[in-house]
């Protein structure tokens, strides 16, 4: 680390002629430091014709009586912490020295000798945008677009998450509303990346429930035979796409989907990446792909990641200027996140153009505030191209990209309730934090050697200040996103050495892809918008045993089981009606009519898999949670559910 002066930091506005290169032994030239900012002298210890820190401690009693009541040993600590906060008088102000500066500075070198005029570079630098946007463009244009499937006409754009049967009872009574079930074909197109889509809320089927797995449920009944292969109606397209070899994880790709009807006996298995979830019983609506109709409609974005990082690094390793690297970086990344690597959920593109614009104005504006706060100081004047290169640019990519670099980390949604349940998270959120405790206390350190400790300790005094009041806010819960993270962080990153290097550009990095795709969610969010599909906590309605009439004896009458309600519903907690799901399907629902509820009575439909029940409460057309699933077995017994809610 060398001295820089005060033309080279605008924020510096220490004396040049008293900034010393950095030496971290705390060693000083003189015992005694002139003090002009406060008219005083520090007096360094073992000067004993100087006044010591007792004699100081008198002298501000008598100017602050209220300091006569905290005990002189609390006073000489603070005394003692507040001028190490102070730092070195004069400060060391950080500079990154090059390794073979003489490799490093070329490329500014050879761009300086053959273009040396700024008007020169200026049409260079407008020359090179237009190339790199019109590559993009041109890759874009063949992965976002799709031709038609020969025979099949134009295929449907679904997301990650797509599925025919909707949650809960959206379908309807007997799922009438997710009608047809069978006889469709439907050619559809999926993106790249989705195996990693999961279920985030427990999800019932039949008597279990999943959760941080993807919702595939079935598989090939026969091995390596695509035409063999049934997947329940409320499975994910595309992971069960993946699951069946139909298309490839890491490309995408397009193919024809038919409705098959009901089945019944869906297997498990694993394949590709992805252990499908059994069900033993039926479903009305069943799902396969067409053999042979797989096109080759890629999504491209490994090879548009590669344009992206290609052209950025080019411009890294010749762009001098800040605000020309910090800009066209931050553009070019903002975009390739909202349109390639981590685009929203919509399936039409144009809306998704139209999405990442609207959200790229105010981005741009926090965008401002960082680079005036922190990204300046770092880069002015920084000469190691090639540094800057790997350890700016390198983790602001691994920051925009967080869906693939972080994604194995077991921190789904930062809220307690996730962290709660998510296999794993608890441990992953020690290690995070222990993580940023210690660079927080590197950083610090560093602000203390740039004399600037006092200042940003305020500063963040007042974003801890700012929390514990959105905290106490009433009925609201505090999620800290990781573009806030991001913005919260890069203050302290406003050095010009190596780790801040690494640490601001993988938070400027997070602080892209938070925006980009989710776009700015609020810090207080209501418990409702937290939940999601989660349980509501709503009450479960209390089932007295059934009647059952297995009719073993008598061939000609089918079995049936009779389920009785308690008479009166719970209507001063609002409810007025009960919903029954069979195999999780809605097949009957009733309100309270003058105080009394019906019994409800099944017919078995087939004799060789069990039937599963649950109940809910019903609030108008919505639900409460769901019993845990009880079970008619095929030996005609009856299994109790488990204790708590479910959700399908």
């Amino acid at each position: 680390m060398v001295g820089r002066t005060r033309d080279q930091h605008p924020d510096n506005t220490h004396d040049p002629d008293n900034i010393l290169p950095y030496h971290d032994d705390g060693s000083d030239t003189d015992d005694t430091v002139n003090n002009e900012e406060t008219g005083t002298f520090i007096i360094r210890p073992g000067d004993d014709e100087s006044p010591g820190i007792d004699d100081e401690l008198v002298v501000n009693r008598r100017k602050n009586p209220i300091l006569q009541y905290i005990p002189t040993r609390v006073q000489r600590v603070w005394h003692v912490v507040a001028e190490w906060t102070k730092g070195p008088n004069p400060p060391r102000i950080y500079s990154i020295r090059p390794f073979y500066p003489e490799v490093q500075e070329f490329p500014p070198a050879l761009l300086e000798r053959y273009f040396p005029k700024r008007a020169h570079k200026v049409w260079l630098l407008i020359g090179y945008y237009f190339v790199w946007l019109l590559c993009f463009a041109i890759v874009l244009n063949r992965s976002a677009f799709s031709a038609e499937i020969p025979g099949y006409g134009s295929p449907v754009t679904l997301n990650c998450g797509a599925r025919y049967w909707s949650k809960g009872n959206i379908c309807g009574i007997n799922g009438d509303s997710c009608r047809p079930f069978n006889n469709v074909i439907v050619p559809f197109r999926c993106p790249a990346n989705c195996k990693r889509v999961e279920l985030m809320e427990p999800y019932a089927v039949g008597g279990e429930s999943y959760n941080y797995r993807p919702l595939v449920v079935g598989g090939p009944t026969e091995r390596d035979d695509l035409s063999s292969t049934i997947y329940r109606g409320d499975s994910f397209i595309c992971g069960s796409a993946i699951h069946a070899g139909f298309i490839d994880n890491m490309r995408g790709g397009c193919g024809v989907l038919k409705l098959i009807g009901q089945k019944k006996n869906y297997p498990s298995t694993k394949a590709h990446g992805i252990t499908s979830i059994p069900f033993d019983s039926y479903f009305p609506q069943s799902f396969s792909f067409v053999p042979g109709t797989s096109a080759q409609c890629l999504d491209l974005r490994w090879p548009l990641l590669a344009i992206s990082v290609v052209f950025s690094a080019i411009l890294s390793l010749f762009v001098t200027s800040p605000p020309v690297f910090f800009w066209t970086i931050f553009t070019a990344l903002f975009f390739h996140v909202a349109l390639v690597s981590d685009p929203p959920s919509l399936t039409n593109y144009h809306s998704l153009i139209s999405l990442a614009l609207g959200r790229f104005l105010p981005a741009a504006f926090c965008a401002a505030v960082i680079y005036k706060t922190a990204v300046k100081r770092t880069l002015t004047n920084l000469t190691a191209q090639i540094e800057k290169t790997i350890l700016w640019l390198g983790p602001c990519w691994v920051g925009a990209l967080n869906n693939y670099t972080f994604d194995k980390i077991p921190i789904q949604r930062l809220t307690p309730h996730d962290i709660q349940q998510q296999p794993g998270a608890i441990p992953a959120l020690i290690i995070v934090v222990l993580s940023i405790f210690t660079i927080a206390l590197g950083q610090a350190y560093a602000f203390r050697v740039e004399g600037r400790m006092r200042k940003y300790l305020a500063i963040y005094a007042l974003f801890v200040g700012s929390l514990l009041l959105l905290v106490a806010v009433p009925g609201m819960n505090v999620r800290i996103h990781h573009y806030i993270l991001a913005l919260l962080l890069l203050p302290g990153t406003c050095f010009q050495n190596r780790p801040s290097l690494v640490y601001q550009g993988l938070l400027v990095g997070l602080f892209l892809n938070g925006i980009a795709r989710w776009g700015f969610d609020s810090i207080l969010q209501t418990p409702d918008d937290l939940r999601g599909d989660g349980q509501l906590g709503s009450l479960l309605p209390h089932i007295l045993p059934p009647i059952i009439n297995n009719n073993f004896d008598i061939p000609s009458l089918a079995p049936n089981i009779t389920f009785e309600f308690p008479d009166p519903l719970p209507r001063n907690k609002g409810y007025d009606g009960i919903s029954v799901l069979v195999n999780d399907v809605e097949r009957w629902r009733r309100y309270e009519e003058g105080g009394v509820t019906e019994s409800f009575t099944w017919v078995r439909a087939m004799g060789d898999v069990p039937e599963y029940f649950r109940f809910a409460y019903m609030r108008g057309r919505g639900t409460g949670d769901y019993t845990k699933a009880g079970t008619w077995g095929v030996e005609g017994g009856w299994k109790e559910g488990g204790r708590g809610p479910s959700r399908a």
